[in-house]
């Protein structure tokens, strides 16, 4: 039996004496749009966007308006053309990693080849057709007018959706076209139907063959008890070959040599290194349950050269088995034999132009995560695959990677050629990204089950079998089929949300995929209360959920003029892609706080955004802390819940989204409040039945003895009315213990005669002196606006320099709610925010993202807390 396993790759290229010979094509080649109107030069990797704003030919195409402004971009026909010599006989390869998206290839005036898929690589062969200086010229046809034509062409049914939601004010027909599907519009983001050459372009020549690819893959063979590195390579050989291959893993002392001979045509070979038995393979884990070593793996190949790469050991496994006092089966993650709870959010893409994700960019919000005590990342089904850097970066951070295929809410044809192309982009993405110990699941598409079985497009019913079987053909005996054969490492679902394997014994598509007895469940509701934590559904797996919120005032300032400063303004309306979005996080917002009401329209605005991020933070919090402290639970047939994703981590551009972090990286209340919600060992208090009920969460590989410790603070008042402890028990890792119980009439009466309206109930867990703490937590027995005695605080504050990062001593006059601390533009972060501040006096650290002074800090810090809204 093999255990799934995953590798980490270093490739190291020692010349084996035979011609191979690289030509990078990136940089500046030139640019113009059909009518010829237009003509400039543009960089390669890029898209016509960004070549125009470098320009000034366009303003940033996020300001204000201009995602509609300059809906004429993406319109438009466009070409690249750059010229470059070439001095060899050899055959040779013209090599695009990614265009985007439909494009006719010409080289010296002789079409060579087309493109209609912006996640595949395209390689063609330009041999007979190379001058001492050529032309080479991409025309790219409007991806808008791709997907129309595509869509009048198919006659036969209809595919939907047709368009997106008005408020989208987006494009229609993307499921016609292999293209992210966001970029046509989405409920959180804009619509730029790019064009451009998005990844790099080369001109590969050799005498002998090229290796196209080397593919590696660790496995446990459990019968042998030990390590195996198999090592795919594949080659486009040009001449029949023969030499040797040696693979070796120094640091394991394990090395073996291999025969290889290839014929001419596109050529593989699979090779098995056997890891030593006499050595310690040390093992990849998730971030916070163990280290994440990378090892050396080196790939000699005698007729064309070595590479090295870095390996990791893990194996990863999808648990669904029945559960003892429950319907259905389990779904979680068991990660080298440990079970391991999921916590993370969703990915998507970082901005509409990949062209400006830049290393920093992507290293800033993955880090991000980690700091949040994020052991996974979704990435999203309606994006991009990700860009080699993200995956290597979450190796190294121990993020696992849930990889969803890039297919989201829509229907899709299943002509030939749509699914020719498919297959070659499933093909290509597994074995780039297999060897990614982080990557431990792949996923067919984003709730395309779900939109079936609950008919979104209202098929009828007569009709739903023959969309069902198109749904089958597509993700079934295609994407599984595929994956499977490609990668025995590592499960695949067909979909998510799913029921899994309840899924497949219904046809693949389930009567109800949302079912919390089975598989993983996307759930979102505005209207209910988030604060009861009934109104959740207890599932074995949340891999979507969350509500809105706006992005802090100085990242809209970068759009915006004072005009649009107001929750009822046209920018409002328009950066607002979800119906009813506005209106709902009130509404929320509604139910527990009183709204802002300051006379001064710019002043309530930054308020109103105040509170849209006081709403999400607590809803988000409310609902997966509930998750967690599901984890152990069956209650009615439902629990053991081993996951929890929030949606979603970043933004695209500047406006409301379900994201904790900001575009630009500014993070939100929710990603504080996620670095407590998400560490290794929680309290949750909650009420149920009149008794408050006090628990500990723990995801640390240990059991602990902990006690807790209980105090209930009057709102006017920085003395605690009362101090209550439990006693000391035992705390499983990876369990959840209750701490402690009592009913709320006698916990309130016990202290100095609180009330639900006078008092807050603050908690934590801590073992012998202090080794081990849980963050300190709270529960409100009344909404915040009920609160007696809560007044306005005066909060002052001074700056001194710590070293590398700026301390900030508060000062308050009075217990505070929410007290957020934000320096305008400066990138950086504190080490807490949105805080409850019960005490007189409280420190927190900035840590600013690039170089800043004393004085900037101290003259752009503002202080809110909930008090000072109304």
């Amino acid at each position: 039996e093999w255990r799934s396993y995953t590798v980490i790759l270093i490739l190291h290229l020692t010349c084996g004496g035979l011609g191979v010979a690289e030509l990078s094509l990136n940089g500046v080649w030139a640019l113009r749009n059909s009518n010829g109107s237009l003509s400039l030069s543009a960089g390669v990797p890029g898209c016509v966007h960004t070549g125009l704003q470098l320009h000034g030919v366009i303003e940033d195409p996020y300001y204000r308006f201009n995602d509609l402004a300059y809906r004429w971009i993406s319109l438009d026909n466009w070409t690249y053309t750059v010229s470059f010599p070439f001095l060899t006989d050899w055959p040779a390869v013209l090599v695009f990693e990614g265009v985007d998206t439909v494009s006719t290839i010409s080289l010296n005036g002789v079409i060579i080849g087309k493109t209609d898929n912006m996640f595949r690589r395209y390689d063609f062969e330009v041999a007979g057709l190379l001058k001492d200086v050529n032309i080479l010229e991409v025309w790219l046809m409007s991806a808008v007018t791709y997907a129309s034509e595509k869509r009048q062409a198919h006659t036969a049914y209809s595919v939907p959706p047709e368009c997106p939601p008005v408020v989208q004010k987006g494009e229609c027909h993307i499921n016609f076209i292999r293209k992210a599907q966001c970029s046509f519009s989405w409920d959180w983001g804009p619509s730029f139907p790019t064009l451009g050459i998005w990844k790099d372009v080369r001109l590969e020549s050799f005498d002998t063959l090229r290796l196209l690819s080397f593919v590696p893959s660790p496995k446990y063979d459990t019968v042998l008890s030990g390590w195996t590195v198999e090592v795919e390579l594949f080659f486009d050989v040009a001449v029949a070959s023969k030499g040797i291959v040696l693979l070796s893993v120094p640091q394991l002392q394990s090395a073996a040599k291999f025969q290889l001979s290839l014929m001419p045509g596109q050529s593989n070979a699979s090779f098995v290194l056997h890891i030593s038995q006499n050595v310690t393979v040390d093992l990849w884990w998730p971030f916070g349950h163990g280290q994440q070593p990378l090892i050396k793996l080196l790939i000699d190949i005698s007729i064309e050269g070595g590479e090295t790469f870095h390996i990791a050991f893990r194996t990863v496994e999808l648990v669904q088995e029945p559960i003892l006092e429950s319907p259905g089966r389990s779904f979680y993650f068991r990660i080298n034999g440990q079970p391991i709870f999921l916590k993370g959010s969703n990915w998507i893409p970082a901005h509409a132009f990949q062209d400006q994700v830049t290393a920093d960019r992507l290293t800033q919000l993955l880090v991000s995560a980690q700091m949040a005590h994020m052991n996974v990342l979704r990435v999203w089904g309606g994006g991009i695959y990700e860009q080699d850097l993200f995956y290597s970066l979450c190796d190294q951070l121990g993020i696992m990677v849930w990889q969803d295929f890039m297919f989201a809410c829509a229907l899709y044809p299943i002509e030939q050629d749509f699914i020719q192309s498919v297959r070659e982009e499933v093909t290509q993405q597994v074995r780039r990204l297999k060897s990614h110990p982080s990557v431990v699941i792949w996923s067919g598409n984003n709730e395309n089950e779900a939109a079936i079985a609950d008919n979104w497009f209202s098929i009828p019913h007569e009709q739903r079998q023959h969309y069902v079987n198109d749904y089958v053909h597509l993700y079934v005996e295609n994407i599984r089929q595929i994956v499977q054969q490609e990668d025995s490492t590592r499960p695949f679902l067909v979909s998510s949300p799913t029921n899994a394997v309840e899924s497949e014994k219904e046809g693949w598509v389930a009567h109800n995929p949302y079912d919390p007895h089975y598989g993983d469940v996307h759930f979102y509701s505005y209207v209910t209360d988030c604060w009861d934590w009934r109104k959740f559904p207890r599932t074995r797996f949340a891999s979507e959920y969350g509500f809105q919120s706006w992005p802090s005032f100085s990242t809209l300032r970068k759009v915006t003029v004072p005009a649009d400063w107001d929750f009822g303004s046209n920018f409002s309306s328009h950066r607002q892609h979800h119906n009813l979005g506005n209106i709902q996080m009130l509404l929320q917002a509604l139910l527990h706080y009183i709204l802002p009401n300051n006379t001064d329209p710019v002043q309530r605005y930054r308020d109103n955004i105040y509170i849209t991020q006081v709403m999400q933070a607590q809803c988000v919090k409310t609902q997966t802390e509930f998750y967690r402290r599901s984890r152990s639970d069956i209650v009615e047939g439902k629990g053991h819940t081993m996951g929890a994703l929030y949606w979603q981590l970043n933004d695209i551009w500047q406006a409301p989204s379900w994201s904790s972090i900001e575009f630009g990286g500014k993070w939100k209340m929710l990603h504080y409040w996620a670095v407590r919600f998400f560490s290794p060992l929680i309290t949750v208090g909650v009420e149920d039945n009149g008794d408050f009920l006090l628990y500990a969460v723990s995801d640390l590989n240990v059991d602990c003895i902990l006690k807790a410790t209980v105090k209930l603070y009057r709102w006017n008042s920085f003395t605690p009315q009362c101090s209550l402890e439990s006693d000391w028990t035992k705390v499983k890792g990876g369990g959840v213990t209750q701490m402690f119980q009592c009913p709320v009439s006698k916990l309130l009466t016990d202290c100095r005669k609180c009330t639900r309206h006078t008092c807050v109930v603050i908690f934590d867990v801590s073992g012998q002196g202090d080794v081990v703490r849980s963050p300190t937590n709270y529960l409100f027995l009344s909404s915040p606006q009920d609160a007696e005695g809560l007044q306005k605080p005066k909060i002052t504050f001074t700056v001194e320099e710590a070293g590398a990062r700026f301390k900030v001593n508060l000062r308050c006059s009075s217990p505070a709610l929410f007290v957020w601390l934000d320096v305008e533009d400066i990138p950086g972060v504190f080490d807490d925010n949105g805080f409850l501040m019960m005490s007189e006096s409280y420190t927190v650290f900035f840590t600013a993202w690039r170089v800043t002074t004393l004085k900037e800090v101290v003259d752009k810090l503002h202080i809110t807390s909930l008090r000072d809204i109304y």
